[in-house]
């Protein structure tokens, strides 16, 4: 596992902040948000008005309501701030959600959706909190599953490759209660048997091959009005399975791993969307800067 690998799946709160959005639907306001932002508004210093926000959110049956409390919540979470012009109000990034999205464009561009870089090191952590921390167990299963580990057995969780774990778990306080290791599979176990045992391999490659069924196709998405929506769809979803992907070693997966195959179709289909998204959001969006550069 690459460097760049490691430091993209030890963004743990990142994934604070996405994942419980995720599980409850692949359309849910706050993805196609950050997705939206981190389309066009990331590297811009620039903040988009509230009334484009609703409109580019419109395009894929979200409602107005929907979107004002989607954005108040997300001010209230550190990842947007507010800017009052006259009577309109405008939305920019945070250093928090900064973070977000940068992690979520590497994921996307720089981890692809395949891992062939595995060198046999797997990174074990192992914990036990009191019954009545369900809301830390909670939290830490969460990083965990984040950053790229599965349940190996009650207690422990493995993950391929060297993983930042003390950036994983920052600010859970939990440091006393886990025990890091890292290790290579030994006689009898093997690795294909670890990756089996602890990761849902069928049902990464269902998520895999939904995506093909909806993408790969003459018309994708052919209720989307315009190349800007289609984007956006394609994305949002792009990037909840790849958040979902432990990127498991590819020696270890089937010759016919559909990730493979949903990579090549997201990759074509962004790039044939973007020159024509790119105009027709210079022409829908309203914002302003955010900085004197």
């Amino acid at each position: 596992m690459t460097t760049t690998d490691t430091a993209i799946r030890g963004a743990a709160p990142v994934g604070d902040e996405t994942a419980g959005d995720e599980q409850a639907g692949s359309l849910r306001p706050q993805s196609l948000l950050l997705s939206f932002l981190g389309l066009h508004v990331l590297d811009r210093d620039v903040a988009v008005y509230s009334g484009s926000v609703i409109d580019v959110l419109a395009r894929v049956g979200v409602s107005e309501e929907a979107v004002r409390a989607t954005l108040a919540r997300m001010v209230r979470r550190d990842l947007l701030t507010r800017h009052r012009r006259g009577r309109k109000m405008y939305f920019g990034l945070t250093g928090r959600s900064e973070a977000v999205l940068r992690d979520g464009h590497d994921r996307v561009w720089s981890a692809g959706a395949v891992n062939r870089e595995w060198d046999g090191t797997w990174t074990l952590v192992g914990f036990s909190l009191p019954e009545a921390w369900r809301r830390q167990r909670h939290d830490l299963r969460t990083r965990l599953v984040w950053a790229g580990f599965g349940p190996l057995q009650n207690g422990l969780w493995i993950a391929p490759g060297q993983v930042d774990v003390p950036q994983v778990v920052a600010g859970l306080e939990l440091d006393d209660c886990l025990n890091v290791l890292r290790a290579h599979a030994s006689e009898p176990t093997e690795a294909a048997q670890l990756v089996q045992r602890a990761f849902d391999t069928a049902g990464i490659a269902a998520r895999y091959r939904a995506f093909l069924e909806r993408w790969d196709r003459p018309d994708p998405a052919p209720a989307a009005p315009d190349d800007f929506t289609r984007q956006l769809l394609l994305h949002n979803d792009w990037l909840q399975l790849v958040r979902s992907d432990p990127r498991l070693p590819a020696e270890h997966l089937p010759a016919d791993w559909p990730a493979i195959r949903a990579e090549h179709v997201f990759r074509a289909l962004s790039h044939r969307y973007d020159a024509t998204s790119r105009e027709q959001v210079e022409a829908v969006l309203d914002t302003i800067p955010t900085s004197d550069g």
